[in-house]
């Protein structure tokens, strides 16, 4: 059970600093100088340094966040779900401390703690690609544990061992020696830094995460270039692609809600299987429910690929007390003279 335990803590992919939180520039550096001590496991300092800055400024989002995984990477799981848990109470916009708070709670086998953890991420944000990876782990062991609970009622049912089995290849042990790389990655002029596996950790070796095989949507399939070679693109199409990402920011910050939601096309696929009425109702919902919002867009690029275009940038989003900093990932159709957006994802 041990062994187990390790491996779906090493699957299941912990941030361990919040993308989402975004920071101003008088603080910058102790975010960095944390962030940096926590990377070399100097874990002592580190808390040091992040208790300091809580003692002016208890209630920041990005810190408090910080000394959760502080405390996950001392051993003291306890204090790092009451820290993960209480961020979720205080900004439960956040997605990052549901997510970190389920693979506390997988590391501890309490699954239904963490898929219910996982499930409030995705409703918080339904294009949060880190937690469906981490739930669908999740959901395996739930069915592992269901299987061994079968077999264990009727140990003649033939049908349940090559299912467990398939189950125990997925987390079997990895090569000896391999243990998991570490994704690493930190956005041009921001301090912020994603790191997709636990830091400074010492875990047995284990093998990652199954890659995810999804069959590709039209709009994706014409991205990736599944259309006829070498299609003509001018520079007034790029142009005008960019021009509709920048007009839907400047919508949602001036939260124009017909200017909003009309740019996006009647192709657009509301996430978590939302009717389009019922999603537009929540983005009603939650955009004029903030006194003020600003979005900004940062390393906009654009590509487009004949009536199809993608739009990748950071999106640094503002609202009330709220500070949230991501990557962003737009695909837009050409319908007549606009372009529309058919999909959106964040944190690709």
């Amino acid at each position: 059970m041990k062994h187990a335990r390790s491996i779906l803590f090493t699957t299941l992919r912990l941030l361990t600093v919040a993308a989402a939180c975004a920071m101003t520039s008088a603080y910058a550096d102790d975010y960095v100088d944390v962030s940096q001590l926590l990377r070399a496991g100097k874990l002592s300092e580190a808390m040091t340094k992040a208790d300091v800055y809580l003692a002016a400024k208890p209630r920041d989002p990005q810190m408090r966040f910080l000394k959760g995984v502080i405390q996950r990477n001392t051993g003291k799981q306890a204090d790092a779900i009451a820290t993960f848990t209480k961020l979720t109470e205080d900004y439960p916009e956040l997605p990052e401390p549901y997510n970190n708070l389920a693979v506390l709670y997988a590391g501890q086998n309490q699954f239904d703690k963490a898929r219910a953890a996982l499930e409030m991420a995705i409703r918080t944000n339904p294009s949060y690609a880190t937690a469906h990876e981490n739930l669908g782990d999740v959901y395996a062991r739930l069915a592992s544990q269901a299987y061994n609970k079968a077999l264990q009622l009727d140990g003649t049912n033939a049908a349940v061992p090559p299912k467990l089995a398939l189950i125990r290849e997925l987390f079997k042990p990895n090569i000896k020696g391999q243990t998991p790389a570490l994704a690493v990655a930190a956005p041009a002029g921001s301090a912020t830094v994603v790191v997709k596996a636990p830091v400074a950790v010492s875990t047995p070796a284990a093998a990652p995460a199954a890659p995810v095989v999804t069959a590709a949507s039209p709009a994706i399939a014409a991205a990736a270039g599944a259309v006829p070679a070498k299609p003509t693109v001018s520079d007034s199409a790029v142009k005008d692609a960019e021009a509709a990402v920048h007009a839907w920011a400047k919508a949602w910050s001036a939260k124009d809600m017909s200017a909003y939601l009309g740019a996006y096309g009647k192709e657009f696929t509301p996430p978590a299987k939302q009717s389009r009425s019922a999603w537009e109702q929540e983005r009603r919902n939650r955009i004029a429910g903030k006194s003020s919002i600003r979005v900004k867009l940062e390393n906009l690029t654009v590509t487009v690929n004949g009536s199809k275009a993608v739009a990748k940038f950071r999106q640094d989003y503002r609202a009330n007390a709220l500070a949230v900093s991501s990557r962003k990932t737009l695909e837009l159709l050409k319908t007549g003279d606009k372009w529309l957006i058919v999909r959106e994802s964040t944190g690709n």
